[in-house]
């Protein structure tokens, strides 16, 4: 599987990815069941026919002619462009993947430059265990607790941060998720970010925080946007941004995959009820020097290589669904 690196920062960077701690495992049973280890230890696209020709036009046509119903030089009708439906485009594009196996896929992209989307698997009431993509979201919550306050991270908040983004690490995870005020801190700022799908995990299990691609896009968004009306601040958007273009080289994976990523978090966890994992990938890539945010989320693989092979497949579909940037 190739891998990509992560590209330098871009001023106008947006986009995800979730992570799963590289040193250990993260092994729970389903959701509300008892963590099957202890705490400590868990958490790691016909041309269109050619119009027929129209005859010379008799009077009875000349209004048409002046109104530019018929072509004035060609003499042909005037015919709409076809047009196709992103999220139809991509469901088209992943049919294959699709029905080549089992795995629940869920999948959104955005352009954030003209706002066109598309989305594949997005249902009411289908959510996704997030496992590590949650840590973006754990940070973006601490850094709004702070600006509330009034203050800058503490130099302990910023080594937890740093480790718990760039390496994924579980007890960072730990550390900030008990900061932030735990799940109730976790829910209320997604409130404020406008994340409707989104809902903590309980019981301490930040891993098992349930989520959708769409509810990604919009924690990216308050990320890598520019919106001076965000409750994010400018400078708390460049700190995710930039911890996010530092990923540990064997957690380069993903939606990297479809673009080189200026921001990437990903999440992979075992679940022990059904032995098959959730593998998740979230960031901002670029294609062809245009930036997109892009979220893929998944459970179901056999394993985790092969459930970042069927991410990185699934990623490479998204951006060309949207077509060609305005």
């Amino acid at each position: 599987m190739s891998r990509h690196r992560i590209a330098p920062q871009h001023p106008v960077a947006t986009l995800l990815v979730v992570g799963w701690v590289a040193t250990g495992s993260f092994l729970m049973t389903a959701a509300g069941d008892a963590p099957a280890v202890p705490r400590s230890e868990a958490l790691t696209a016909f041309p269109q026919p050619r119009p027929a020709a129209v005859p010379l036009p008799s009077p009875r046509t000349m209004g048409a002619l002046r109104s530019g119903e018929i072509g004035r030089e060609s003499g042909t009708r005037s015919e709409p462009e076809p047009t196709v439906d992103p999220d139809e485009a991509l469901a088209a594009r992943l049919a294959p993947v699709v029905k080549s196996t089992s795995v629940s896929l869920s999948v959104a992209v955005l352009d954030p430059e003209d706002g066109r989307t598309a989305s594949y698997g997005v249902q009411a009431g289908t959510t996704y265990d997030t496992a590590s993509i949650v840590k973006v979201d754990i940070l973006v919550a601490l850094l709004l607790h702070a600006q509330d306050e009034g203050r800058r991270l503490t130099a302990a908040e910023r080594a937890y941060a740093t480790s718990m983004i760039r390496v994924s690490d579980n007890a960072s995870a730990d550390a900030l998720w008990s900061a932030i005020g735990g799940a109730p801190g976790l829910d209320a700022a997604n409130r404020r970010l406008g994340l409707t799908s989104t809902t903590a995990g309980g019981d301490g299990l930040w891993g098992l925080t349930q989520t959708t691609a769409s509810d990604q896009l919009v924690l990216l968004s308050a990320v890598f946007g520019d919106d001076s009306a965000s409750d994010l601040s400018a400078a708390s958007r460049a700190y995710v941004r930039e911890l996010m273009a530092g990923i540990a080289a064997d957690q380069d994976w993903g939606v990297s995959a479809a673009g080189p990523a200026t921001g990437l978090k990903n999440g992979w966890l075992p679940r022990t009820a059904t032995g098959l994992w959730d593998i998740n990938s979230i960031g901002r890539i670029t294609v062809d020097g245009h930036g997109y945010l892009l979220a893929v989320l998944s459970r179901g693989s056999a394993g985790k290589e092969a459930g970042i092979a069927l991410v990185e497949k699934v990623a490479g579909t998204a951006v060309p669904a949207l077509g060609k940037p305005a």
